[in-house]
């Protein structure tokens, strides 16, 4: 009677051990590396050059100064200190402004576009795994019976209708 309760016991055990699961996982966060980085930065390209921007400011408005760095194509990464300069040396905060703004527009579409690719390739990983399991664990398609897994395609039948195992009909 012992033996037996220790059987049970020790069958009981290796069941809840045999259920047991792991706990979840963290997702993995990809870092980006410095030279990554590097690579995703606009790079600035001051079609006109910081002493231009300062000649042109005390002789044009704001709106035309805006207007020429935009038809210029200039994009500027400019530090605080530089802007402060800048505002000293008598440029307009609404060109300083336009200059942040489109600096940060920049940024931004250069990082939305990084994280859509990145999206992308991991939807088509993926859908290539999917594709993989379909083709790996899914062998063999019924339209009238389903999925098929045994020798035949009458193997996963259900138990009512005819039945082709034994050679009986109903």
């Amino acid at each position: 009677m012992q033996t037996i309760k220790q059987l049970w016991l020790a069958s009981m055990l290796m069941l809840l051990a045999a259920c047991a699961t792991t706990g979840q996982q963290e997702p993995q966060v990809k870092r980006i590396s410095p030279e990554e980085l590097e690579r995703l930065m606009p790079k600035p390209v001051p079609n006109i050059s910081l002493e231009e921007l300062v000649q042109l400011s005390k002789t044009t408005p704001p709106e035309e100064l805006i207007a020429k760095i935009k038809a210029s194509n200039s994009q500027y990464d400019l530090t605080p200190s530089q802007s402060v300069e800048l505002s000293k040396q008598g440029v307009s905060p609404k060109v300083l402004d336009y200059i942040y703004q489109t600096r940060e527009a920049a940024l931004r579409e250069g990082f939305a576009d990084e994280i859509n690719k990145r999206e992308k390739a991991k939807r088509e990983e993926q859908e290539r795994l999917r594709r993989e399991y379909q083709l790996r664990y899914q062998p063999y398609y019924d339209p009238w019976w389903g999925y098929s897994y045994g020798p035949g395609p009458y193997w996963r039948r259900p138990f009512y209708g005819p039945s082709f195992r034994y050679g009986y009909g109903w």
